[in-house]
């Protein structure tokens, strides 16, 4: 536990990650130019991107239960083998058929992979570090994004649709011969609780059931719905169809995802290992400030200041690694035995709710475009209205939130007695005067 041996298996299987979510976000950039080169309509362009997220997000729960029944390896070299063959189809797709299928087999094979990686952490590494590197990992993940914002999109710009997916199909290639070498399974956990009779369905049945694992879920998807709707898809053709940028620009901005991740990542980590109970209140707070930011950017009078747009996309950042914290809340009240199919539960809910926005944001553009609302399909204004749905969709999550955290302090305190106090009852007592004693 938490030797140099471990730091290499997770050193591979994060490189495997990184390549993943470039894999991932590389059809954000690609959006506009895949409009004229197959001559489609938006809502055909956010179909595809949502084929992928849903592909993703359905085999999230499977994907657990294997990883906790075979480790992480096997499914991280076949989540590498998929993306290639996905990427590759895309660069020679001749139609608009095939390039559907090739997005569904980079969901497949992103999918293989987060959970691949999360699960392997408590194999190696022990103590309050791993809630920490949770955060690691996804914030040195979304670097991946910045391949696909900047090289992948100066490549695809100066070298045409084909050279450029190749190259992406042939870098995970790469990383499944780094997976092959460097990732080992490592010692398996003592079980932390009995195992369910019945089987697979009867584990998965009961990790559900547990209110933590559902705290978790709508955790990850009021963090993760906004991040994913800019990052995966509409980020990109906002910059520059929206706003006017420059492929430049556009690509340095949302290279800014990645930048308010890595700021963001290391502080959220030190956070919820030092207040573990107060999880709930640190997304919460993420959500607010993505809130501010995204109501600024629908209301501002006018084409919003570049300014704006920066701290927008720094902002929306936080969703990501904040998202990761439901991770951390469903380990905390899952048996070490689940550990997989609870976090494939939690990582469906912010791609579930990112790719329902992502879908309803092209319908709402297409509709307003044929309705003559807006002069042009990827207007700003046009923008302004569609990106209320994400705003719409974390609300809900919100109350889910509130029920769940409800149910989860109800069972700590009958378990283990522990109660947690609203937070504002906390901050008045750690702050209220000490009473004088005689």
């Amino acid at each position: 536990m938490n030797s140099l041996r471990s730091w290499i298996v997770l050193g591979g299987a994060v490189f495997a990650y990184l390549v993943s979510v470039t894999q991932r976000t590389s059809f954000g950039v690609a959006g506009v130019p895949a409009t004229e080169r197959f001559d489609v309509s938006a809502s055909a362009i956010s179909t595809v991107a949502v084929v992928q997220v849903v592909v993703y997000a359905a085999m999230q729960i499977p994907v657990g239960a294997l990883v906790d029944r075979l480790g992480s390896k096997g499914p991280l070299l076949i989540g590498a083998g998929l993306m290639a063959a996905g990427q590759l189809l895309l660069a020679f797709s001749p139609s608009f058929a095939p390039l559907v299928v090739a997005r569904m087999l980079v969901g497949a094979g992103d999918a293989l992979t987060f959970i691949s990686v999360i699960r392997l952490l408590p194999f190696w590494f022990s103590g309050r570090i791993v809630s920490q590197l949770s955060q690691w990992v996804g914030t040195i993940g979304q670097l991946g994004q910045i391949l696909s914002a900047v090289p992948f999109a100066l490549l695809l710009q100066q070298a045409g649709w084909t050279p450029a997916f190749a190259v992406l199909g042939s870098l995970s290639l790469v990383a499944l011969f780094v997976v092959l070498i460097a990732v080992k399974r490592g010692e398996p956990q003592p079980l932390t609780g009995p195992l369910p009779a019945g089987g697979f369905g009867a584990r998965l049945l009961a990790s559900a059931r547990r209110p933590g694992t559902q705290l978790g879920f709508w955790v990850h998807l009021i963090g993760g719905t906004p991040t994913n709707v800019i990052a995966i898809l509409w980020g990109y053709p906002l910059l520059t169809a929206g706003l006017g940028y420059s492929t430049g620009l556009a690509a340095g901005i949302m290279s800014l995802l990645v930048v308010g991740g890595v700021i963001c990542g290391p502080i959220i980590g030190y956070l919820i290992a030092r207040f573990p109970l107060r999880r709930s209140s640190l997304i919460l707070t993420v959500v607010s400030a993505i809130a501010v930011v995204w109501a600024l950017m629908l209301l501002w009078p006018g084409t919003p200041p570049v300014g704006l747009v920066v701290l927008f996309f720094l902002v929306v950042a936080a969703g990501g690694p904040g998202s990761l914290i439901g991770f951390d809340v469903a380990r905390s009240f899952n048996p070490s035995h689940a550990f997989g199919s609870a976090s494939g539960i939690v990582n469906v809910g912010g791609f579930t709710g990112g790719f329902v926005s992502m879908l309803l944001v092209g319908v709402v553009l297409d509709a307003l475009h044929g309705a003559g609302v807006t002069r042009d399909l990827y207007s700003y204004d046009g923008f302004r209205i569609a990106l209320i749905i994400p705003g719409v969709i974390v609300a809900g999550g919100i109350a889910g939130l509130i029920v769940a955290r409800r149910r989860t302090r109800a069972l700590m305190y009958a378990e283990s007695g522990i109660e947690v106090a609203p937070l504002w009852v906390a901050l008045f007592r750690r702050w209220r005067p000490a009473r004088p004693t005689e």
